[in-house]
Order: C-alpha cells, then structure tokens, then sequence
C-alpha cells in the first residue's frame, strides 16, 4: 500500500516508521499496523499530508464505518493517524489539521449524525423555494437524499446526466466508475422545478453543463454545499450535526431500516466492495429500482 502513495508522503510515512523502530522499539508488527493505518488514510485523501484537514479524517472515519469496520477498529486508526500527526510537529513541519480536535471514537458513536425520518423531511419540507437560490438549495438537498451521492458528486453533476423521462440519474464516482441510481419522484419534481426556472436565472449570460450554480453562474462549491446545510439546518431547528454525508449515511440508514437488500444499498451507494459482492450475487437494474422506490421515505 506505501507504494501507492506520492514520494513525498511515502518519504515522511518512512521517517516515522524508523522513529517508531529506533526510538521507540516497536516489534515489526507494530511498525506495520501503524503503516497500515496511515496509508490508508493517505490513499483515500490524496493530499500532501500537510494539507489534510479536520474534515478529511472525519470523512475517511465515515468511510471505514460504511464499510463495515467496527468503531475499536477506527478508534485504533485514530490513534495511528494523531501518533503520525504528531510526530510530524515534532518534527517542525507544519500541517493543516488540529490534532487535538480529531473527534474521538466511542462504542456507541456513530458517524456521522444520522437523522431520522421524521427528521430528515422536517428539514426538507422547511426549505423555502421563494428565490432561485431557494429552490436551489431545495433542489440539491432532496437530490442527496433521494440517492445518497456524494458531495463531490453532486456539484459535478451535468445536466446531461439527469434523465428525466427514466427517473434516474447518471453519476460519475470514485475511480472513475459510475452508476445509475433512481431518484425518488417528489425529489425529482422539485429537481425539474429547480432546472426549469431558478437555474437559467442563476446562470445569466454564463454557459455550463453544470447542473448546481453559485448566484453568479458558476458551479457550485463544497464549501457553499457545507454553509447552505448548515444554515438550513438551523433555520430548521435541528440540533445534530448535520454534514453533506449526513444526508449519504441517513439515505442508506434509512433504505436498511425499511427492510431494503442490503447489496442493492451497496450498488446505490458505488461501495467499491461491491466488486467482490457482484461475483455472488447477480441484480438487475429493474430490481435496484423496485427496491429504491419500494422502501425510500420520498417514494
């Protein structure tokens, strides 16, 4: 896994494995899980190590929970990553992440906050859809929840990935893979209303395929995603912390809750697991469908 890693993180990984072996007199083993662990955040932020965020780790924390790991398994990761962290201050290189303000993990903590139905359509349905932005923000909002895309995913969406008549929209996911994921109908039908009136105010005399604008015409970032839940959120009077995975994490919670397949959450999420998965179990489309509109609160 180390060679995966760019030179630059790989040459500091290795300076802190020969700490932990000739300061510290760790076993080979040892030496090896901490390797393990930091890697595997590495792998998955793709940043210089001085530049990973509070945000990034929380984000892969989230990841490693959706796979199945147990919160002792992440706790021991933790510990691995603020270990690596630290040793790097100490050696005078200045990074981006507060060590003492990585979140700890307990039995009984989950990541991120998952609201509950009841919840999740209070926020919604408090959305106002007055001005462009509005309906925007409304728009983006019951997207991520009707299919669980990722923040990423959703500000690069296209215009031409959304296929209206199908139901379903097209996206593009890590490692360059994509899938087809249905979005439930009252979802869509503020995703239409958003596109044919507030986006073409939004885009002015701009020209972009990009489905999600800014006020002044051009796509959309994470952190304004981040601000418009934030606010939303609290206009709401809702008191969790509430994330743009928040809303991945409660489509899937929630879809399991109903009684969906757990391998067709799987497919509708883009786990990169469910390569392995697929060698077992063979569902088609018409199936992931059904199920989506089955057991989805939005259906």
């Amino acid at each position: 896994m180390v060679d995966k890693l760019s030179r630059h993180n790989r040459a500091l990984l290795q300076n802190y494995q020969y700490h932990l072996k000739v300061e510290k007199g760790l076993s080979e083993n040892s030496i090896e899980s901490y390797e393990n662990d930091i890697s595997n955040l590495l792998t998955q932020v793709e940043k210089n190590v001085e530049k990973i965020t509070n945000k990034d780790i929380i984000d892969f924390f989230v990841t490693l929970q959706e796979f199945g790991l147990t919160n002792s398994t992440i706790a021991r990761k933790r510990s691995s990553i603020r270990s690596f962290l630290k040793f790097l201050i100490e050696e005078e290189i200045t990074i981006s992440t507060d060590v003492d303000d990585i979140p700890s993990i307990k039995p009984s903590q989950r990541l991120p906050d998952v609201l509950s139905v009841k919840q999740m359509l209070k926020l919604l349905d408090s959305i106002s859809t007055k001005k462009p932005t509005d309906l925007r923000n409304k728009a983006i909002l019951e997207l991520m929840y009707a299919t669980g895309i990722r923040i990423s995913e959703t500000i690069n969406l296209s215009i031409h990935e959304v296929y209206w008549d199908d139901k379903v929209v097209r996206v593009l996911g890590k490692g360059g893979k994509q899938r087809v994921i249905p979005i439930a109908q009252k979802s869509l039908n503020y995703l239409k209303e958003y596109y044919n009136s507030a986006r073409s105010l939004l885009l002015k005399d701009k020209s972009t395929d990009i489905l999600f604008l800014n006020r002044f015409g051009d796509k959309l970032s994470r952190m304004g995603v981040w601000k418009v839940i934030d606010k939303l959120t609290t206009d709401a009077g809702i008191s969790k912390h509430v994330s743009p995975h928040t809303f991945r994490h409660s489509f899937a919670t929630h879809l399991l809750e109903a009684g969906a397949n757990l391998r067709v959450v799987q497919m509708l999420l883009g786990h990169s697991s469910i390569n392995t998965t697929q060698i077992y179990i063979n569902i088609d489309n018409t199936f992931i469908m059904q199920e989506h509109r089955l057991y989805h609160p939005r259906s």
